[in-house]
Formats: C-alpha cells, sequence, structure tokens
C-alpha cells in the first residue's frame, strides 16, 4: 500500500541519537502528511541500537526496522531503506542528528513545485575538522571534473528523491554504491536546498578516514574512467622517454665515444619505472575488483529481521 512519504535512516551504533531522532522526525512528517513510514536501517550495529528501534516500533505503527546480519556499509543500508520503501516519494537522512529533520518539509515543498530530486547543499559545517571539510570540499571538485556528469558540491546522501528514481534505482544492482552519483546519472529535474550541518550531539563519526577513501574510490571508478586514461598516457609518456634515453645513449657510444654510465642514475630510474608501475596496476586492479564483485552476483545485504511485511 503506497504513502505519501517514506522516511530512511541508516542506523549504526546510534542509541542515545534514536529517541531525539525519532521525535524530530516525527514533527517533521506529521507537517507534510499522516500517511508517513519511518524505515530505520540497523547496520550491524554494536550498541543497543536495534533495541532502541524494536522499542519505537512496539509504541508507532509508522516505525519500522530492517536489521542486517551484519555492517553492510551506509550506502547499501540506504539501499536496503529504499528497497523496502512504499512511499511515493522518499527522503534519505542520517541517523547522527547533523542533517536537521526540521528541513524536511522545505525539500518536500520544492518536491511538490514539480522536481523529481530535491538534495540537501551544504552552506557550512559545524563541529568538523579542519581536515574533513578540506578534503570533503576538494574531493567533492575533484569529482565533478573528473565525471561526465554534474553531481552536485557539498551535497551527501541527505535529500527527498520521487518514486520514479527509486525504481531507477532499483535497476542499477553494482555492488560498490555511490548513491548521490547514480542519482545525478539518472537525471531530472533537481534542485538544492541550502542548509548548515549541524555538530555531532552523540557519539563519534561513523565515517573515519578509511571510509572516506573507500567512498571516494567508488564515486571516482563507478563514474569516471580517467585514472585508466592517466595510466594509459604516463605509460606511452614512459615508453617515449625510455626510448629518446636509449636512442641517446647508442649514439653517446658509437659517435661520441662516450659510454653513459652511472650507479645513482640506474636506480633511481628504476624506481621511477617501478613505482610507476606499481601505481597502475593498483589502479587496474581498483577496477577489476569492482567487476569481480558484481561478476560474483552476491546478494547486497542479508536481513536478519524486519518488522515490514
Amino acid at each position: 500500500m503506497k504513502k505519501d512519504l517514506s522516511i530512511i535512516i541508516p542506523v549504526y551504533n546510534e542509541e542515545k541519537n534514536i529517541p531525539i531522532l525519532y521525535e524530530r522526525l516525527k514533527k517533521s512528517a506529521e507537517v507534510i502528511s499522516s500517511d508517513y513510514e519511518l524505515i530505520f536501517v540497523n547496520d550491524g550495529s554494536k550498541d543497543t541500537s536495534l533495541l532502541e528501534l524494536m522499542r519505537i516500533a512496539e509504541k508507532d505503527d509508522k516505525v519500522f526496522y530492517i536489521n542486517f546480519s551484519r555492517n553492510f556499509g551506509h550506502q547499501t543500508a540506504v539501499t536496503a531503506g529504499l528497497d523496502y520503501s512504499k512511499g511515493n516519494a522518499a527522503v534519505v537522512i542520517d541517523g547522527d542528528l547533523q542533517d536537521p529533520p526540521e528541513l524536511i518539509p522545505e525539500l518536500y515543498a520544492k518536491y511538490k513545485e514539480g522536481y523529481e530530486v530535491v538534495y540537501a547543499q551544504r552552506e557550512k559545517r559545524n563541529g568538523e575538522s579542519w581536515f574533513k571539510k578540506v578534503t570533503a570540499k576538494y574531493f567533492y571538485r575533484i569529482l565533478k571534473e573528473m565525471t561526465h556528469i554534474n553531481i552536485p558540491v557539498d551535497t551527501g546522501d541527505f535529500r527527498l528523491i520521487d518514486r520514479k528514481v527509486i525504481e531507477c534505482l532499483k535497476q542499477m544492482p553494482e555492488q560498490n554504491k555511490f548513491l548521490r552519483g547514480q542519482i545525478a546519472w539518472i537525471g531530472f529535474r533537481q534542485t538544492a536546498v541550502f542548509f548548515e550541518r549541524q555538530e555531532r550531539v552523540h557519539g563519534k563519526t561513523n565515517y573515519p578516514f578509511s571510509k572516506m577513501m573507500k567512498l571516494a574510490l567508488d564515486g571516482i571508478t563507478s563514474f569516471s574512467d580517467k585514472p585508466l586514461s592517466f595510466v594509459t598516457k604516463t605509460g606511452f609518456f614512459i615508453s617515449v622517454v625510455s626510448f629518446l634515453i636509449i636512442l641517446y645513449a647508442i649514439f653517446s657510444h658509437f659517435i661520441l665515444r662516450q659510454t653513459i654510465t652511472g650507479w645513482t642514475s640506474l636506480i633511481i630510474s628504476s624506481m621511477f619505472i617501478g613505482g610507476i608501475q606499481l601505481l597502475s596496476v593498483g589502479i587496474i586492479g581498483e577496477y577489476i575488483s569492482r567487476i569481480n564483485k558484481n561478476v560474483l552476483d552476491r546478494p547486497l545485504y542479508i536481513v536478519e529481521r524486519t518488522n515490514i511485511e
């Protein structure tokens, strides 16, 4: 049975935030419609997040939970929520309270104007280190330059999408999800609502540098072939330079009667070429790894329990 609005909330170790988040989401959703659903996706939390969700779901029939058998990752959790959602539109929002639930009515108002995608664009990021701010800023801009699609800068997964966009996402079964890129690739009419990202209330970030790097690699390898082009061009350039050096060595030995010697120059050139080779193999390996995961065709996630019928 279709609903007016689904709100998807991926959760990982957010036991202290869940009660506050639930109350704020409920108030925001009720401003829009009484026919809504809150879908919390517990992504293998190690705290009591699942118990909190089950407690709330027992009291409120608009609250649903999906519990994974283990941690499958943020993007997969969002995907599962969208798969189970029944809303004509769906909002994706993180469970750490850094994205304000009070912005949802504003997203919905833009949606009612005829936009299929309304994303929340950050004007300011409060409570985050300078390192994260700088790396996030340049990642989005580098990704935009490297890809052929218009991925909005300074935007995460906090957005509202129409049912037709959800159905398109279901036809994109790749294992290494980068939803903000996939939604940009799908197209339709898209617009932004600007906001200030808040400081985390409880707990610590679930996106350390290692996960940020993985997400960055997923985004680049999913929507750009420029790293492979870089490998090709670098290999061609080194081959040309090496060929010219060989010609010079032959000319110097037979014409100038001066044989080129030098242990240092030999070692430096060997290490340089070796480093380029390792970098090139690594880049190619990242693409092959993603091909392998898709060829294996394993389930994207495994649900241990849910109260969604």
